[in-house]
């Protein structure tokens, strides 16, 4: 009776619990499906593929995310969230950034081609630039079932897409051998996901207008969040982009394999993060009293438990899931999946504390974050690629996450958010698991000295 009562009602936890659940389903199954979709593709195609299929994601998320101005985040916290005058300037804003980012595209096709020496990318850039194009007339009614942590048929509508979306992919795969059908696939979800969410969500339609002071906000509170997400791209992307200039297409396409798989609970993690707590934070600040202050920290506990966890069981497993799921070709991904997971360990203990700042509206701290973790990144990746090859280049990203917590400790207290004993718990907990996975998996770390 008491969880049923948790459950349901518009009271601020029965939405958290419905939005945590259909995040953990969506997420969840979205990753298996890709997973899935992946162990098909791995054996149709080959691994200079998925490397090749790895740059051209490199450059289309970028010019992504380095012209975020922050539509989302908006929109969830601002009092006009629900003004259809503030949705339709965002929905503008939106419209015009994805013109002008498919014709950056074309334009930057030839030249990337000649950076990384893959013809192809002239070829197939363009057409992967189509789906920044659809992706800018997505409804903002994805942002407000956001806002109001109604997920459920956004979480439905999302997998719908997904699934064509790849049924896409592996109908060409079998058909061409190329990867051309993991380009072509990415733009069909995109058409798909935009055609279901204009027809089957609720809400405001959009129509092409502009308000002045919507647009003041909007651009007042982007600009930072421009800036962050420029950075952001470095932490999230750089790696691949980096790499791509010191490992051959195959050596990438195995490194795209066993960062998928590492990568899959930090971002379940951040997907948590990103579509609750700005919300939550908005709804019952940590900072008002005691009482909001201790229901945040159980909540931070259940989120690093369930983040962490996994992880550890990714670092322990990571070799021997390879070996299960995958050919001897992609073998060295597992000592890849061992070293990623301990570094996103480190990161997934700070995952509930950036979001502090944007729900409090303060989007120039939280840009500081992300340029400080961008810079430690790509720095140290840097230096050990450089002196030490790949081991040395995913060490590095260890070393930065460490020293970006700093900054989300100084970036949590600025909102009387930060919770020390939580913090100390986990980093203990970290060491044990850290010792125990270096121990069990010290030899497929070792094996990964051969890559090139």
């Amino acid at each position: 009776m008491q969880l049923t009562q948790l459950i349901h009602g518009n009271r601020l936890m029965a939405r958290i619990m419905r939005s945590a659940s259909w995040v953990i389903v969506g997420y969840g199954t979205s990753q298996a499906l890709r997973l899935a979709s992946n162990l098909i593709l791995a054996r149709i195609l080959f691994p200079e593929a998925f490397g090749l299929m790895a740059l051209i994601t490199v450059v289309t998320i970028g010019l992504s995310l380095f012209s975020d101005v922050g539509i989302s985040p908006s929109i969830s916290q601002s009092k006009r969230g629900d003004d259809p005058e503030f949705l339709d300037t965002a929905w503008t804003i939106q419209v015009i950034r994805g013109v002008i980012l498919t014709v950056i595209t074309f334009l930057l096709a030839r030249p990337m081609a000649e950076f990384y020496d893959e013809p192809l990318l002239a070829t197939y850039l363009p057409v992967a630039g189509l789906s920044l194009l659809v992706a800018g007339f997505i409804p903002t009614r994805v942002e407000t079932a956001t806002r109001h942590l109604m997920l459920g048929r956004l979480t439905g509508l999302d997998l719908t897409a997904q699934v064509i979306g790849l049924a896409v992919m592996i109908g060409l795969a079998l058909l061409t051998g190329s990867v051309f059908a993991l380009v072509l696939g990415t733009v069909v979800q995109t058409i798909v996901r935009l055609i279901l969410t204009s027809r089957y969500l609720p809400g405001h339609r959009n129509r092409l207008r502009w308000d002045k002071s919507s647009g003041q906000e909007l651009i007042g509170f982007g600009k930072w969040i421009f800036l962050s997400t420029a950075f952001f791209f470095l932490s999230s992307q750089g790696d691949k982009a980096i790499l791509g200039k010191y490992l051959s297409l195959s050596s990438l396409g195995i490194y795209n394999i066993g960062f998928f798989l590492a990568n899959f609970p930090l971002a379940l993690g951040m997907n948590l993060t990103h579509k609750l707590l700005i919300p939550i934070y908005r709804e019952c600040p940590p900072w008002e009293s005691a009482e909001n202050a201790a229901k945040i920290s159980r909540m931070r506990h259940l989120i690093t438990l369930l983040i962490m966890g996994m992880l550890a069981v990714m670092a322990l497993s990571g070799p021997w899931l390879i070996g299960v799921l995958y050919d001897d070709r992609y073998a060295l991904a597992g000592g890849i999946v061992v070293l990623i997971s301990m570094a996103k360990m480190i990161q997934s203990i700070g995952l509930t504390y950036d979001n502090t700042a944007l729900a409090a509206g303060n989007s120039r701290a939280f840009f500081v974050y992300t340029a400080s973790r961008a810079t430690f990144q790509v720095t140290f990746l840097l230096i050990g690629v450089i002196n030490f090859g790949l081991i040395g280049a995913l060490i590095g990203l260890a070393c930065a996450a460490m020293l970006t917590h700093p900054v989300l400790i100084w970036l949590s207290r600025k909102h009387r958010a930060w919770d020390p004993k939580h913090d100390l718990i986990w980093f203990g907990i970290l060491i044990c698991l850290a010792t125990a996975v270096l121990w069990l998996n010290g030899g497929a770390i070792r094996a990964l000295e051969q890559m090139i």
